[in-house]
């Protein structure tokens, strides 16, 4: 018996070892190779400033082998904290696009560093700044209190006027729950509103395409009694209006929403009086 069970065990060993990279192992020669790819170094620009120094904001020069590191952008940040620079400030969490902790702007496009691919052209240069026309915090860390306040002011939550079930869900039919695909799936990433011309110049009265577009999540939801009070809610000059479809902040959305949509829902629900 105990020959038999060392012969599986080997046996297992060697299927563990023999199995596809796909399935998440790889053979010693495909290790090997791994291990042996030449070196790449690429330069990456990252924006840099602290309130503890009284120096002004900079652009500091990293250069990173892209191939002894992950093939996204946070895992170069990591990088260069880990190996080079323990002083870089970034905020970062999941690293599966779904905490939106690590938003910033690369080579000029708003996105997840964790989602965001790493260019391997290394003649080229990455430049990695923080989220535009925000208050900066500490190098690419943002202050994001303005953004939850917006939030906050929307009351992205379930409103009724019905008694509670009893221990039971509140129901709705199938077809009124598919409404709210593609919009329930919002991060509060701000990489929409933080793109937004409109946002940039009048962030403390427009809403902004983030909140707009939860506030409309909760507008159409069949479930909630309180439709009429969310639409006056944000029908303001300031807080709606200032959209000017100009779609930046469909085009750079990290989990393919689509803001702009939304905000002329709304606008069409203003107008007609009708929810549709």
């Amino acid at each position: 018996m105990q020959a038999l069970r060392r012969g599986l065990l080997q046996r297992g060993r060697l299927l563990v070892a023999e199995a596809p990279l796909g399935r998440g192992y790889a053979t010693q020669a495909e290790g090997a190779a791994v291990t042996s790819k030449a070196t790449v170094e690429k330069e990456f620009l990252v924006y840099r400033w602290s309130p503890d120094s009284e120096e002004p904001p900079r652009y500091d020069s990293y250069k990173v082998d892209i191939n002894s590191c992950g093939p996204m952008m946070l895992d170069v940040l990591l990088k260069i904290k880990d190996e080079q620079d323990q002083t870089l400030s970034l905020r970062r969490s999941c690293r599966e696009g779904i905490c939106g902790s690590c938003a910033m702007n690369i080579d000029g496009t708003n996105g997840l560093a964790c989602l965001t691919k790493v260019d391997r052209d290394a003649s080229k240069m990455t430049r990695v700044a923080p989220l535009p026309h925000m208050f900066v915090v500490k190098d690419l860390v943002v202050d994001m209190a303005n953004f939850y306040a917006q939030y906050k002011h929307i009351q992205p939550y379930l409103q009724t006027t019905k008694p509670k079930p009893d221990g039971k869900e509140f129901l709705q039919t199938k077809d009124d729950r598919a409404k709210l695909d593609g919009l329930y799936e919002c991060i509060l990433c701000a990489c929409c509103s933080t793109s937004c011309p409109s946002y940039w110049w009048n962030s403390d009265k427009y809403l902004g395409p983030a909140v707009l577009l939860a506030a409309y999540r909760w507008i159409i939801d069949s479930r909630d009694d309180f439709t009429e009070e969310r639409i006056r809610q944000v029908n303001d000059q300031w807080k709606l209006y200032r959209c000017h479809t100009i779609g930046n902040c469909t085009t750079v959305c990290p989990k393919g929403l689509n803001p702009a949509k939304a905000i002329a829902k709304i606008k069409q629900i203003v107008e007609t009086g009708k929810i549709v």
